[in-house]
């Protein structure tokens, strides 16, 4: 059984050109990517370790060993804080380990008071598996049509892969797709990750599945929304990590074009008009 950690060397060692490291191309017909013993050569540890740390049955590499191994695949600053936390999922999720549980939900009263300031605009609180925490009244009016919110405890990954109606709701579902299933790996912690991921691959199957063991980061273009009654918009995520344990996120969603600045104005206009606040809704 493979790991977060080796299922993300062994794919970005795929996904890296030979000649863009100064090394021989790969001949025609051979399988794409930097060979082991290549990568091997650059980290400075044999084949044989490499292949149990890829193959999942060396669950406890040393720091020097990941960072040996970001310097043999060249991975950016990004990439290689990522090598350190899924080091770090992959040891904690070693036999003996705490039991998978999902992570608590509560969300800080100074958290709930920074939606408050943001409402009527489109926020929510979130956290990497997808829970829909908290949010302003902005985001339900986007949201609401779509049915993300009809359960009481909504969350985004599930509703993508398992409800009918998201890829209606989500032109680029694919993309989406892509985004949120690497989010459930990294955290609120490695047992909450584990507990997801299983609940989850039932649930969904391979659209979810082949997802969750890719562990390279994807791209984050603008989300796209059809929305039944302002058309399609275009949102900028704006996501702001909130300090642990909880490992939550706030989000603003921000007009990416022009019809979707529109759409929201139009959303505000009561705000301005001196109406009050709409009230919060916490999703506990």
């Amino acid at each position: 059984m493979g790991t977060p950690l080796g299922d993300f060397v062994r794919a970005k060692r795929d996904s890296i050109r030979p000649e863009s490291l100064g090394l021989a191309a790969r001949p025609r017909g051979r399988a794409p990517g930097l060979r082991r013993i290549d990568l091997a050569g650059r980290a400075g540890i044999s084949v044989e370790y490499l292949t149990r740390i890829e193959q999942g049955r060396d669950r406890n590499p040393s720091p020097a060993v990941v960072n040996a191994l970001a310097d043999g695949l060249s991975l950016d600053p990004a990439e290689r804080v990522h090598l350190r936390y899924l080091a770090k999922v992959t040891t904690a999720n070693c036999p003996g380990g705490r039991r998978p549980a999902p992570p608590p939900r509560e969300v800080g009263p100074t958290v709930l008071a920074t939606l408050r300031l943001l409402a009527p605009a489109p926020a929510y609180v979130t956290n990497p598996l997808g829970d829909v925490l908290a949010h302003t009244p902005g985001f339900a009016a986007l949201f609401g049509p779509s049915g993300l919110l009809d359960v009481p405890q909504p969350n985004l990954t599930r509703y993508v892969f398992t409800d009918p109606r998201a890829r209606a709701t989500f032109p680029d579902w694919e993309h989406l797709a892509d985004e949120l299933a690497f989010d459930v790996g990294l955290g609120p912690s490695a047992s909450a990750s584990a507990w997801f991921t299983s609940v989850l691959a039932e649930e969904a199957g391979p659209e979810f599945t082949r997802r969750a063991h890719r562990h390279l980061p994807p791209p984050r273009p603008p989300l796209h929304l059809a929305h039944p009654e302002q058309g399609p918009l275009r949102w900028e995520r704006q996501r702001l990590e909130l300090p642990p344990p909880d490992t939550q996120s706030l989000v603003v969603l921000l007009p990416a074009d022009e019809p979707t600045e529109r759409a929201a104005e139009r959303w505000e206009r009561p705000e301005r008009r001196g109406r009050g606040r709409p009230p919060l809704r916490a999703l506990a």
